[in-house]
């Protein structure tokens, strides 16, 4: 008897997100959440916390994913996880439990790259980008320019030297006194404003990126008007936000631009949990609009961490039989490609 389906549980649990999905022939049947907001009053994602929090929600995501999807645990045939890059107690938890789960009903397991996945997930859901195109990820640990010339074929372009963006925005809003994460409020108060504030844009070659020097200029600036107006962050807020915005939008779509004017690929996508930046979005399909690019821009659901995106991945993969042992162990730092 011919299997018809072939179904994937996918766990991701790269930070301080616990996720699992089920994926049926490379749709998103289901894809649950849960984000850890423990770390919020620390400024930052705290390691240990974050491990342990993957513990305690592990097993109750997993079974909300079976639950949503209709999919029976009997009926899976392999189980993907994130092998890396991210926190190695984040991972291990992740890792372990699809270990576990594998070993006990004699599965295959699929170990996917984080960032890839990220990439990957716009193949989740028509139309798909042409290959070869090119994706800037941009999260809260990576910028990159990244050419994709098939699944599992990619090449770095260009990356950040320094700080990644998410990382900018996160601590630029810290400087501001927003809560953690900082970024996606940061958005939303820009939303709000204008961008009549300049700041610097970093001189940096090729298609790399650094924003250390930018978050510097930025501290800088608001020291200033702060010493000279003690309310100059509150009073202008909302201007300084949309600001910062704007110049960490047009230092990322120059050289997104630039590389695909340089390879000729007019097919772009964007990734990533800061993929989901209103200015950015908007921003790429103005340039697109007048570079007769053809952009790919995921839904909101797919830009920040989740399995969905592990799901789609490890379903390429499985189509290749591309397993690996269980006696695999998490790659804190994995590089794409």
């Amino acid at each position: 008897m011919i299997k018809k389906n072939i179904n994937i549980l996918a766990i991701e649990s790269s930070c301080d997100d616990t996720s699992a999905a089920i994926v049926q022939n490379g749709k998103i049947l289901s894809n649950v959440t849960a984000t850890q907001l423990e770390h919020t009053k620390y400024g930052g994602v705290i390691p240990e916390l974050a491990s342990r929090q993957h513990q305690k929600l592990i097993v109750s995501v997993v079974n909300s994913a079976f639950e949503k999807s209709g999919v029976l645990k009997s009926d899976i045939d392999a189980v993907a996880f994130t092998i890396g890059p991210g926190l190695m107690g984040s991972l291990l938890v992740g890792v372990s439990f699809a270990k576990a789960f594998a070993i006990s009903r004699n599965l295959p397991m699929i170990q996917v790259n984080h960032m890839e996945a990220h990439i990957l997930a716009h193949f989740a859901e028509t139309p798909f980008p042409k290959l070869p195109f090119l994706c800037l990820t941009v999260s809260g640990g990576h910028t990159q320019i990244v050419r994709v010339d098939d699944y599992f074929s990619m090449t770095v372009l260009g990356k950040t030297l320094d700080d990644a963006v998410g990382e900018a925005f996160d601590k630029t809003g810290k400087i501001l006194g927003l809560d953690y994460p900082a970024g996606p409020i940061l958005d939303k108060l820009a939303q709000q404003g204008t961008p009549r504030f300049k700041f610097p844009e970093p001189q940096i070659p090729g298609y790399d990126f650094s924003f250390s020097g930018l978050k510097t200029s930025i501290l800088y600036f608001l020291q200033k008007q702060v010493a000279e107006n003690p309310k100059f962050i509150s009073e202008n807020l909302n201007d300084i936000c949309a600001s910062v915005q704007e110049r960490i939008v047009t230092i990322l779509l120059k050289k997104f631009r630039k590389a695909a004017n340089d390879t000729g690929i007019k097919e772009l996508a964007i990734a990533g949990g800061v993929s989901a930046n209103s200015g950015l979005r908007n921003a790429l399909k103005i340039l697109a609009g007048k570079e007769k690019f053809n952009i790919h821009i995921l839904p909101m659901s797919l830009c920040t961490d989740n399995a969905g995106m592990i799901g789609i991945a490890a379903y390429y993969k499985f189509l290749k039989k591309d397993f690996c042992a269980t006696d695999i162990s998490p790659i804190v730092n994995l590089q794409v490609g």
